[in-house]
């Protein structure tokens, strides 16, 4: 680099934020700034910099007159582009979410803006469209205590922040579309966070309706990138008032913020699996807490997190009365799935149904109306045991689980496979009795489809799961056989809904499994018509569990609430914050002995990495067995200070250059 170059007049020092890997070096750094970029290199612009002998990407957060480093300072190589699209407001909140999550500025900048499409950044911006007062079906919102309320606060342009709990077969696109309008006719911006792209095109469409297409823009990781930067701007510009999307678009850099909604919090698409792994939720708390926006979170279940936030009356309800719940729910019946119950009903185990739900089934069809059948497992016969002691039948070559394809051999039966190497096992026997016959220890929604055809012949059979998932399903009578997450929605709603193999949900090893179960039924029972209209939701699960007679009595809440008083008991999330730290022994002890650990802080472990969390840790990735997960939890008032203590200790580490990868996850989905 020349070194006649000549600084800017004003403020000529750039304090440049590099998007660096390293956690040591996640801080500013100076840079002087040539007089050729002095109009271009404003706070917000993508610059370069030279680093340690290389040119890495930045972001410009300031200017100054001095500077505080006493050495020679470096040129500013150039600036990117004059486009600022770093806002003042999203680089705090990348600041407030490292320093939550224990992570790097430069990481949640990679998830909050996009890479540049310098040929959209060129073209000329819409002009953004004149507020217009929505259509609001009052009615609708008259159902919930309080709702006309609220839309009065929003239209108002106050800040309310409510849990909404969605009735069965409300509209909720339609519900959530008015609440971004009645935000976007007062000027300001709503931001709508969904799981996946079946609920975004639905929200989308619900918003563009109400308000119109050029003030609706839909952001995802699938779209293309000229498409998705595009829209991108037109969030940033202010030319679209409502965005929509899903997790990352949490991080939409609206100018004026009135909304913030996250629809079904509970589905783990909402957690970010890359580095720092933050949540949607907790993004969008922490946004609303620093612009002082109105917050929604929605659903028809309800997170112990959500439950929390209305215990300490940081939100408030916005539910139906019970007697209007009860008048838009569909029949819901529970029974015990066993062997011997389906032992005394051969009817049902020629369908694998029981007679209810075979009757259930059989009416809603012979009314013309359309069946769906939730299933918790997708494929065939997706994992198998030893007939004899249950043990499961593992691979002989790589201890893989042994699975049942849907294929058959030239001799009409299908030979059991690992779902790991793929390789077949004709003559597999059980390694701790030695019997050779097998059963099925649930059955996927392939073979499931298989059974129903032959049980209802000449009804349509639909499947929808894996790489096929439909976001409808055709009107009139048909099956439709669904993955747990992947039920697609039929006009009308459906005659009945028979939610299979309970016990596949609710046996999992897993601190949420219920929680999880409880969400999946009630996605699906919302898709059938209330009782009034014939329609009758069949769980096949032992009624005396506590999240089936919750399901019984539609009571979102107050299982949201026991299962709050649960984690609290046992000093789980929410009731605490915890932090789960993943690597070898060696580097694990390391990072505890350099962080500055809050005096409250109670470390567990370490214990062998759970089985289904192993995720890679880098360059220098361990062996699985050398793996361990050490625990550090913390009173719920001391999460920042426990993230900000690990988030220190990794760049003391880091700064040293200490060996062994480590991985640090706060308040992870799974702990166990």
């Amino acid at each position: 680099m020349a070194t006649d170059r000549t600084a800017a007049e004003t403020d000529p020092v750039a304090r440049i934020l590099p998007l660096l890997p390293l956690p040591h070096l996640d801080r500013e750094f100076d840079y002087l700034i040539p007089r050729e970029f002095d109009a271009e290199a404003r706070p917000g612009v993508r610059v370069r910099v030279r680093f340690a002998g290389r040119l890495v990407d930045g972001f410009v957060l300031s200017r100054a007159a001095t500077s505080e480093h006493t050495g020679r300072l470096g040129w500013l190589d150039r600036v990117v582009s004059p486009e600022v699209v770093l806002t003042p407001e999203i680089a705090a909140l990348a600041d407030a979410v490292a320093a939550r999550y224990a992570g790097t500025r430069a990481d949640v900048l990679r998830l909050a803006v996009p890479p540049r499409h310098a040929r959209v950044e060129a073209e000329d911006p819409p002009p953004a469209p004149p507020p217009t007062a929505p259509e609001i079906d009052r009615t609708a919102w008259s159902r919930y205590r309080h709702g006309e309320n609220f839309l009065d606060a929003l239209a108002a342009g106050r800040a309310p922040r409510a849990a909404w709990q969605a009735l069965p077969g409300e509209d909720w696109p339609r519900r959530l579309a008015e609440l971004a309008a009645s935000v976007a006719a007062t000027g300001h911006a709503a931001v709508l966070v969904v799981p996946d792209q079946r609920d975004l095109d639905r929200v989308v469409t619900a918003c563009t309706d109400l308000a119109g297409a050029d003030c609706v823009v839909g952001l995802a990781a699938g779209l293309g990138p000229a498409v998705r930067y595009r829209r991108w701007l037109a969030a940033l510009r202010g030319t679209a008032r409502i965005v929509v999307g899903t997790r990352a678009a949490v991080f939409a850099p609206t100018p004026a913020l009135g909304l913030l909604v996250v629809w079904d919090d509970g589905d783990d698409l909402h957690s970010e699996p890359r580095a720092p792994y933050p949540h949607a939720r907790e993004v969008a708390l922490l946004r609303a807490h620093a612009t002082g926006a109105a917050v929604v979170l929605a659903g028809h279940a309800r997170t112990a997190e959500t439950q929390a936030l209305v215990d300490t009356g940081w939100a408030h309800d916005l539910a139906a009365p019970r007697d209007v719940v009860r008048a838009r729910a569909p029949k819901i019946t529970a029974l015990a799935d066993s062997d011997q119950a389906l032992a005394r009903d051969p009817a049902a185990r020629a369908a694998r149904l029981p007679a209810i739900a075979f009757a259930a089934a059989r009416a809603a069809l012979g009314a013309d109306r359309g069946v769906l059948v939730q299933v918790p497992r997708r494929g065939y016969v997706p994992a198998l045991a030893c007939a004899k002691c249950r043990t499961p039948a593992r691979c002989r070559h790589c201890n893989g689980p042994l699975a049942l394809p849907q294929a058959a051999g030239p001799d009409g039966t299908a030979t059991p496979a690992c779902r790991w190497c793929g390789i077949a096992d004709a003559t597999h026997r059980c390694h701790a009795c030695g019997a050779r016959a097998l059963r099925a220890v649930v059955v996927g929604a392939g073979r499931t489809a298989e059974e129903l055809g032959r049980a209802f012949p000449g009804v349509p059979v639909v499947t929808s799961g894996g790489t096929e998932v439909k976001a409808t399903a055709p009107a009139g009578p048909a099956l439709v056989v669904a993955t747990v997450g992947a039920e697609p929605v039929t006009a009308g709603g459906y005659g009945a809904a028979l939610l299979l193999d309970g016990w596949a949900l609710l046996g999992r090893a897993d601190l949420r499994a219920a929680e999880e179960t409880m969400r999946r039924w009630l996605t699906a029972s919302s898709l059938v018509r209330p009782f009034a209209d014939g329609g009758q939701v069949v769980v096949v699960a032992d009624a005396g569990i506590p999240t089936v007679q919750a399901l019984v009595r539609w009571d979102p809440i107050g299982h949201a609430q026991s299962q709050l008083a649960e984690r609290a008991e046992v000093g789980f999330p929410p009731a605490v914050h915890m932090a789960a730290v993943d690597g070898t022994a060696a580097a694990v002890a390391d990072l505890l002995a350099a962080a500055t650990l809050p005096p409250e802080a109670e470390v567990l472990g370490p214990v062998p990495l759970p089985s289904g969390e192993r995720l890679p840790f880098g360059a220098d990735d361990p062996e699985p067995d050398e793996v361990q997960r050490m625990v550090i939890r913390v009173p719920r008032g001391r999460g920042l200070a426990l993230g900000r203590a690990l988030r220190e200790a990794q760049a003391a580490r880091s700064a040293r250059r200490a060996e062994g990868a480590l991985r640090v996850q706060i308040d992870p989905l799974r702990v166990g």
